[in-house]
Parts: C-alpha cells; sequence; structure tokens
C-alpha cells in the first residue's frame, strides 16, 4: 500500500445487529482500497453486537470501537464523525453489504473529477439472498466505462426523484439516472470538509433529511459511479418500514418544512420536500395516537405551516409539485408492495 493513498473513514452506527454485523464488517475489511479507519459505533445494544465489534477490532488494527449509552442512531453517526481522522468520509448501515470495490471506485471519481462527493447504485435485497449477495460483493464490481459528473446537486435532489420521469429522461438522452439521490448517507464518498459544523440532529427520526439541504448546497459537483456498489437488507422490523407513531412522521414534517424553505432561500424549485411535506401531514392523520391532545395540536399547526409554505409557491410552481406529488405516490405504491414481498 502506498503511503500516499488518503484514510477514507467509514462510519458504522450499530445497534442489536448482531445477526447481520459480521457480513457487514468483513465486507468493509474486504473493500480493494486497504487504507481504512473502520468506526464502530455501538449505539447501547441488548444483544451481543458489542462483542462482535470487540473481537474484530482485536483482529485488524484499522477499527475502532466507540460504545456508548443508547441515544439513536444520529447519535452515533455524530460520534462516528467526531472521531473520524480520514481525509474522505463513508457511512454504511449495520446490516448491510458493500461491494469489494466500493471505496476504491468512489474515491477513484472523487480524486479524478475533483468532485465533492461521489456516489453509486445500490441494490436491495431481502434475508434470503443474503449469502448470495456476499458473494456477488466479494466478487467485485467491473470497473465503469465513465463517471458522469453534474453540477447544483441540491436542485437534481429536489427535481430529480420521480422514477418513471428519470427512466423517460434516460431515453431521451438527459442522463436523469445519474443525477438522482436521495437523502441516505450510504453509497456515497465525501470530502471531509463537508462535514464541518454539520452534525444530524438528535433524537429524532428523519436525521438525513434534516442535514440534505445544507449538506447538498456545500457540493459543487456530485460524481456518479454507474455501478452496484452497495447492497441495501430490507427487514421488516426496521425503522423505516415498521415506524407508524405520530412523532415519526412529525419528524419528517419538519425535516419537509426545513428542506422546503431551504430550496426557497437558494431559488430553487422544493418538489421533492413538497412531496415529503404532503405526505407527511396526510399520513400523520393515519397515525394510532393523532387522538391524544398535544398530537391534535401539532397536527393543526404542521397543517397551517404547510399552507403557508404552498403559498409561498406560483400557481404553476405548485401545480408541477402536485403532479411530482401524484406520480411519486404511485409509484410509492409499488415501491411497498416490492418490499413487503421481499423475503
Amino acid at each position: 500500500m502506498s503511503n500516499t493513498e488518503p484514510l477514507v473513514s467509514v462510519i458504522v452506527p450499530v445497534y442489536n445487529s448482531e445477526e447481520y454485523l459480521p457480513y457487514c464488517i468483513k465486507s468493509i475489511l474486504n473493500q480493494s482500497f486497504k487504507n481504512l479507519e473502520i468506526i464502530l459505533i455501538d449505539d447501547g445494544s441488548k444483544d451481543i453486537s458489542p462483542q462482535i465489534c470487540d473481537s474484530f477490532a482485536e483482529k485488524d488494527s484499522r477499527i475502532k470501537v466507540i460504545h456508548q449509552e443508547n441515544g439513536g442512531i444520529a447519535k452515533a453517526q455524530n460520534a462516528g464523525l467526531d472521531a473520524a481522522q480520514g481525509e474522505y468520509i463513508a457511512f454504511a448501515d449495520n446490516d448491510d453489504i458493500l461491494n469489494k470495490n466500493n471505496i476504491e471506485y468512489l474515491l477513484s471519481a472523487l480524486q479524478n473529477t475533483g468532485a465533492d462527493m461521489s456516489k453509486a447504485r445500490w441494490q436491495q435485497f431481502g434475508i434470503s439472498h443474503l449469502d448470495d449477495i456476499v458473494r456477488q460483493a466479494s466478487r467485485g464490481a467491473t470497473s465503469p466505462n465513465t463517471i458522469n459528473v453534474f453540477n447544483e446537486p441540491l436542485r437534481a435532489y429536489q427535481t430529480v426523484f420521480s422514477k418513471i420521469l428519470r427512466l423517460v429522461g434516460e431515453h431521451t438522452g438527459h442522463n436523469t439516472e445519474a443525477r438522482y439521490f436521495n437523502e441516505a448517507n450510504w453509497c456515497r464518498l465525501y470530502k471531509r470538509e463537508l462535514w464541518n459544523d454539520i452534525r444530524f440532529p438528535e433524537g429524532m427520526y428523519a436525521q438525513d433529511v434534516m442535514v440534505a439541504g445544507k449538506l447538498y448546497a456545500r457540493m459543487n459537483k456530485v460524481a456518479d459511479v454507474d455501478r452496484i456498489l452497495y447492497y441495501w437488507l430490507q427487514s421488516p422490523n426496521s425503522v423505516t418500514h415498521k415506524e407508524r407513531s405520530f412523532s415519526f412522521y412529525h419528524d419528517n414534517v419538519v425535516a419537509g418544512i426545513v428542506n422546503f424553505e431551504y430550496a426557497l432561500k437558494h431559488g430553487i424549485l422544493p418538489a421533492r420536500s413538497y412531496y415529503t411535506l404532503v405526505g407527511s401531514i396526510n399520513e400523520e392523520a393515519t397515525a394510532p395516537d393523532i387522538t391524544e391532545p398535544v398530537n391534535q395540536l401539532q397536527y393543526e399547526a404542521d397543517l397551517q405551516k404547510k399552507n403557508s409554505l404552498l403559498a409561498r409557491l406560483t400557481r404553476h410552481q405548485r401545480m408541477q409539485c402536485a403532479v411530482l406529488h401524484k406520480i411519486r405516490l404511485f409509484e410509492k405504491g409499488i415501491y411497498d408492495r416490492k418490499i413487503k414481498n421481499m423475503a
């Protein structure tokens, strides 16, 4: 390994993932790029995940383990960011799998293009396909033929999110798939300085959405690697799939408001944040605990805030956002059925 290779910090929040954690850690240790600092943050796990972290650390000096009282994924991610020494930052969920060439290809894309962040494609998989995914990841992906670079990532984040329209854009030569990305922090590589004074809000859901606008507005260029380099386990027990409380939906409303206002400030149509805001307020009304007086009051306040934000859009902008919202809702219905049937 060359002494000139930069250090890449890989941050992995860990909580009660004893069944899948070893696969995740092994996929990071197996990276073709070796100059890694692997930070495992045990967020007060109640199973044997802490012992698994310590056992791997005893065998590989690149692993650093942080044990802390349970405080949620945002607190764990922040602890990882505070401890990271690398020039570049990557994240991984504790039950997902990284392709062998993940860091190598993402780093090469950054260095060759001068981008602020690089990203790649991901693949969802069910538990029954775990062994196949592990084998696929360990073989490594073929080298990408080209790296697509685009500017104004905040605009792309807000406007390029409908799968149907992305497919139309691809067929009409607009290269829309390369410009698509969401709030997830995994399957990306960041320049370290992007995270200066940005930390995830602790004690709330949608912590990644909350920082999205500010983070993307800092970037001048993003590089897209057209290869699947990350495998996302679809577990029915994950917060995203099973949480249905009022507070869960309200936190998404708050995140939608923050990014809606941030987009308007930068002169960008807040289409994705419209979808998040309107959809999450509608879901607040379906929460089992909506009947609690404090939640009723908050729901009314959220409705008022939504109306005041939509009033800041022109009629044409509201129409654009509403159309994209309906298209995305249709896509979400298909996506949800696919996930429920993924074993």
